[in-house]
């Protein structure tokens, strides 16, 4: 089992950015593909980016392509996502999550265990 924080989530203007933090704990995080999800209001939970467990491979969502990135530090049972140039429509709370699965899913469904959520908000 694990238990995942998110931190980092904020205000700020169009163009800005955001770095989001998600500690993890447990002696296994490296045993899980580490993934981001977002929930803006009204609307279901959307995948926003996953990372395999040794951080080589990556996928993003095609609408934070060019612009977030995710990385995870083994060492430090950490998972980041950057943001950079931040849009009004990135506003969400974004969530952290883990999953025992062996493959790429986007699946919020695959995902076994979640963070509380933080909250992103990008002013125009």
């Amino acid at each position: 089992q694990v238990q995942l924080v998110e931190s980092g989530g904020g205000l700020v203007q169009a163009g800005g950015s955001l770095r989001l933090s998600c500690a993890a704990s447990g002696r296994t995080f490296s045993s899980y593909w580490m993934g981001w999800f977002r929930q803006a209001p009204g609307k279901e939970r959307e995948f926003v980016a996953t990372i395999n467990r040794n951080g080589a491979i990556i996928y993003y969502e095609d609408s934070v392509k060019g612009r977030f990135t995710i990385s995870r530090d083994n060492a430090k049972n950490t998972v980041y996502l950057q943001m950079n140039s931040l849009k009004p429509e990135d506003t969400a709370v974004y969530y952290c999550a883990a999953t025992t699965s062996v493959i790429f899913t986007s699946s919020h469904d695959r995902y076994n265990y979640w963070g509380q959520g933080t909250q992103v908000t990008v002013s125009s």
